[in-house]
């Protein structure tokens, strides 16, 4: 008996996990298996309008063939579409993934299936892929034709304009005019024809991935996107429609919505023979009965809708797919019936943790033959599946190995991938015979994590001398991207098992925020018990571990200038981009810096190693640090004149990028690569935050040193000298701190120019949701001194944010308005122009808004008036959440907003705190990012991933709300971050059976880590930075902290 042999999955392919597919089923647990027995021919229509004939046991479940069609079109996100056909009565029904086909198509031979989109999101950038977008598009485009998805007629010739740049491409006015005349998208077409043509000029350079996203983005405003009506009749016999979406039950008269019942609202629904019954919470200010009853035709329209409300409420939410309930021994009340499928939180998460790749496909009405993604950018060799040939193809799975949708076969099944000129001899298994399948060619699998909670991607980082800077390609896919875990080899090629977030825009394969940092255990040996025994021999002298924190911080400090004096330098030297006057002002007054503080590193270093006992003058008298840090300081003085040039370098540099596109591209170039991990001006200002950070220890030390300390006189001195620098320089880092946010958030944003402007501070940026019409979405707010702007995140390789409009703060009230729409930490910003309602995720992020956005409005009175506008271009936003979103001024701001969106595309540092912000729902205000500036740390800590055994030793360096992790102080770049915002720090529990000494832990939703320190002080100072970031600081804290303190 020979070997089974094993071939690739669709799932293979896709270069996904074995287990992996459109699968349903939890880890580790295993599918039936296929029912053997007779085949039935089935005939699905797709989306495109053509037609594939699949052959399915009897006997099998809805499921099988659901799976089938998915791995036939290589979907990832199959979850989101539906099988519908007419029973035997004639009513349009979803295919039950549980019970057989059989016994629910009777006469499959004259029944045609239909593919369709079942499940419509409330947000088309929760779709990851290029397909799943393309097939929404293609669902759209057939409820116009249908007149199901109704609207005015500036939206529907928008959305025929962007049908059409996807099928033909770049306008021409007479090809448009033919295309139309052959091609009816809309009943009245005719009248709409110039319209069209008009918006179809707009779209001039948008690839047709991008006509589906801009498609989808006018098309999720309308009321009717993705409604199904079901016809039915109240108490009082007045004909309506019922409809159920992502968001809940809803009422329609004739097309107009009258009424909705949010899901959280409805307690019970239910149904008896013809009668539809919705049981709503109780709630005193509603007028509602406790009870809604609703007439439809006929019983089975009642159990049909009602199947449809089960499915949908399960789907958008639950966080995993319902458990069957126990069959009763004797009687049965009431359906058994359950929604089947991963929810859509579990395809989100499933698409953030999967490594598959995009996949190639062919768009059946588009004349346009390259097909590339919207954030276009190179590929590798494996990373696209090949489309298939003509021939025949049977892929077998032996024991054990996942078929297609991730159903296990039985030993020696096959799938038997055949044309219609296949011979009658089969065998008993799943078949398809579209009318032109193709084989895909092999490409590599990922391998599966070895630890769950390890959601990241691995690498091996070999040891190699340090490199001299080289142009990088940024994040992983070469474009640079917010991620938690920004992957840098030394050499050596990328992972290709990516991780895709559901909040990233489409095709942009980056690692999501929400994942966390893994470093490969090669990459940093394991220690335990020896390495604690060597550091029980360290001294146990509090003030020799500030000392030793004053090492390790000098050490970041010498790399962070040497961004600067050696790396950026070289870039400069190599592009004659910068001016030479721009060079004598930034690299002489750098330089000095350098130098002074490689021997400053030199000397605390060798007063460390007397300190520790390493030589032969193990004496008290070397048993301090004060000395040295007064006699530096003291040296420092005469460069006092270099650190006044910083601010006016800053100021300088970005002067010349703004009116050097040149130097503006060198300098994007330079902060894509690895050993600029931080946005290049952040770097300018390292020198002046450096100060406080002495000042800092020398405080800690004079604190703890008592007066009668041999140490304690030097210390107080050294603290007297480094305050009265300090003091000297405090205005100028105020102000260039804030010219610096002002610059790093104008490459976040796109639609505004004039963001830097002279008396504009910045206050805080968050994510909050904004109640519109189409309930609450989410809504990216950036708050000034003079102006509230509010965004999305928009269509763009970097994700950058797109203004949606701005609220002069002149003249403006807040008030909060839970009671008055119902949604919890609700606000109503009033304007003297517009009005609107926004959410915020907390009690507390509410009140930090209240708190600064009052505090900003009061400065805004103070002022001398109303700012003048500065987004003229951008379009206004200001309708209260009951009025309709149809309107033809919507549409055509849209149209406006799309083509903004679609141009600058050039990259820019991903990984900011905006974006962090966004996937945590948080905020963050610049009293934070001021405080986060003086609490920075360096040092090493052994690392433990909650399954793992051993612990790993890092460098570690905290710096603007991140960890970044190195294998050693001495390597360039960083091997991993974590952003820290949302995460909460704690001490383990007795449970978590960590038996060590020093321990904190870091955790988020599913990602917990544990760091351990050498000493008691150490541990308190991890968490003392770490809990700064994980937790905005107040404003009296901050101004404190900004005060000049004299010992």
């Amino acid at each position: 008996m020979g070997e089974i042999e094993q071939k690739p999955t669709p799932g293979s392919r896709l270069g996904a996990p074995e287990n992996s597919g459109i699968s349903t089923l939890e880890h580790g647990q295993k599918p039936p298996p296929t029912p053997s027995g007779k085949l039935m021919s089935i005939k699905i229509q797709m989306l495109d309008d053509t037609q594939e004939a699949f052959e399915v046991p009897q006997r099998a479940p809805g499921k099988v063939l659901l799976d089938a069609v998915c791995s036939h079109l290589n979907l990832v996100e199959g979850d989101y579409f539906g099988l519908e056909f007419p029973d035997h009565k004639k009513i349009t029904v979803w295919l039950d993934l549980l019970k057989p086909i059989v016994k629910q198509i009777r006469r499959p031979k004259h029944v045609v299936v239909k593919f369709v989109v079942k499940f419509f999101p409330p947000d088309h950038t929760q779709l990851q892929e290029e397909l799943t977008r393309y097939l929404f598009a293609l669902q759209v485009k057939q409820d116009l034709a249908q007149g199901r998805l109704t609207c005015n007629d500036t939206s529907a010739a928008l959305l025929i304009s962007h049908i059409v740049q996807s099928e033909i491409g770049d306008f021409d006015e007479a090809l448009d005019r033919e295309h139309l005349a052959k091609n009816k998208y809309i009943p009245q077409q005719d009248a709409l024809e110039d319209k069209i043509v008009e918006f179809h000029h707009n779209h001039i350079g948008q690839t047709p991935a991008e006509s589906d996203f801009q498609l989808l983005e006018v098309a999720r405003r309308l009321e009717m996107y993705g409604i199904r009506l079901h016809p039915a009749k109240d108490r009082e016999g007045t004909k309506i429609n019922l409809a159920v979406a992502n968001t809940g039950i809803l009422v329609f008269q004739g097309f107009t919505k009258i009424n909705a019942f949010n899901w959280a609202k409805v307690r019970k629904l239910s149904f008896k023979r013809k009668r539809f019954l919705v049981k709503l919470r109780p709630d005193a200010n509603s007028s509602y009965q406790d009870t809604l009853e609703f007439l439809m035709a006929s019983r089975d329209f009642c159990k049909s809708f009602w199947k449809i409300c089960v499915e949908h409420h399960a789907f958008f939410r639950l966080f995993e797919e319902p458990k069957p309930k126990p069959k009763p021994v004797l009687f049965s009340r009431g359906s058994s019936f359950r929604f089947s499928g991963r929810t859509q939180k579990q395809v989100l998460d499933y698409v953030k943790e999967g490594g598959h790749k995009k996949v190639q496909f062919e768009r059946k009405h588009s004349k346009i033959h390259s097909i590339r993604s919207l954030a276009t950018q190179p590929t590798e060799p494996n990373s696209e599946v090949p489309k298939q040939s003509p021939q025949s193809t049977s892929l077998t799975f032996g024991e054990g190995a996942d078929s297609p949708g991730g159903q296990s076969c039985q030993p020696g099944k096959e799938l038997k991938v055949s044309t219609p000129e296949s011979g009658p001899h089969q065998s008993p298994a799943l078949k398809k015979s579209p009318a032109g399948s193709k084989p895909a060619d092999r490409a590599t699998k990922a391998p599966p994590e070895e630890e769950e909670e390890e959601e990241g991607v691995r690498e091996r980082v070999p040891q190699s001398k340090p490199q001299p800077p080289q142009p990088s390609t940024g994040s992983l896919t070469g474009s640079p991207h917010l991620s938690e875990l920004s992957i840098n080899s030394q050499g050596g090629t990328a992972p290709t098992n990516v991780t895709l977030s559901p909040n990233l825009s489409p095709d942009t394969k980056q690692a999501s925020p929400l994942i966390s940092p893994l470093l490969n255990d090669q990459a940093c040996p394991r220690t335990d018990d020896e390495e604690e025994g060597r550091r029980k021999r360290f001294p146990t002298d509090k003030a020799y571990f500030i000392a030793k924190e004053v090492s390790t911080t000098e050490r970041t400090y010498l790399k962070d200038l040497e961004v600067i004096t050696s790396w950026f330098h070289s870039t400069v030297s190599t592009e004659d981009a910068m001016p030479e006057t721009l060079k004598s002002l930034i690299f002489p007054n750098f330089e000095p810096l350098h130098k002074f503080h490689t021997n400053f590193l030199k000397e605390i270093e060798q007063r460390l190693a007397l300190w520790e006992g390493r030589s032969n003058a193990h004496l008290r008298d070397h048993q301090r640090i004060g000395d040295v840090m007064l006699r530096n300081i003291q040296g420092m003085k005469p460069l006092a004149a270099h650190l006044w040039k910083h601010g006016e370098a800053l100021e300088a540099l970005e002067n010349a990028i703004r009116s050097s596109r040149r130097l503006e591209l060198l300098c994007r170039d330079f902060e894509l690569q690895k050993v600029c991990y931080l946005p290049l001006n952040t770097f300018l200002l390292r020198p002046l935050h450096r100060l406080m950070h002495y000042q800092q220890v020398l405080e800690r030390l004079c604190k703890h040193h008592a007066p009668s300390h041999a140490d304690f006189r030097d210390c107080r001195a050294a603290l007297a000298e480094m305050t009265e620098m300090v003091a000297q320089l405090h205005g100028t880092m105020i102000k260039m701190e804030n010219f610096q946010k002002l610059h790093e958030l104008k490459k976040d944003l796109i639609g505004i120019d004039n963001l830097v402007v002279p008396g504009r501070e910045f206050i805080r940026l968050g994510s909050l949701s904004k109640l519109s019409g189409k309930g609450l979405q989410q809504r990216m707010f950036f708050l000034f001194n003079d102006v509230l702007l509010y965004t999305s995140r928009g269509l763009t390789a970097s994700n950058q944010f797109k203004v949606h409009g701005q609220l002069p703060l002149y003249g403006m009230t807040i008030e909060q308005s839970e009671d008055e729409w119902g949604v919890p930490h609700c606000l109503t910003l009033r304007g003297q122009r517009q009005s609107i309602i926004v959410a915020a995720s907390s009690r507390s992020e509410m009140e930090k808004w209240i708190e600064d956005i009052q505090m900003a409005i009061d400065l805004a009175e103070k002022s001398s008036g109303p700012t003048p506008e500065f987004l003229a271009s951008s379009p206004p936003d200001n309708k209260s959440p009951d009025e309709a979103t149809t309107a033809d001024q919507e549409s055509e701001d849209d149209l406006s907003a799309s083509r903004t969106s679609l141009e600058r595309q050039a990259p820019h540092r991903g990984n900011t705190m905006v974006h962090v912000c966004w996937h945590r729902n948080t905020s963050v205000s610049m009293v934070d990012f001021s405080v986060a500036v003086e609490n920075q740390l360096s040092g090493n800590l052994l690392r433990k991933f909650k399954n793992s055994n051993g612990w790993q030793k890092l460098w570690v360096v905290f710096t603007n709300f991140c960890l970044f992790f190195y294998k050693s102080h001495q390597d360039n770049h960083p091997l991993a971050s974590l952003p820290l915002l949302g995460y909460s720090l704690t001490v383990p529990s007795e449970a978590e059976n960590i038996h060590k000494d020093y321990v904190f832990k870091l955790h988020f939703k599913s990602h917990v880590y544990y760091f351990r320190a050498e000493s008691e002080y150490t541990f308190e100072r991890w968490m003392e930075v770490i809990r700064s970031a994980t937790s905005s600081a107040s404003r009296a804290h901050v101004s404190s902290h900004k005060e000049s303190h004299m010992y």
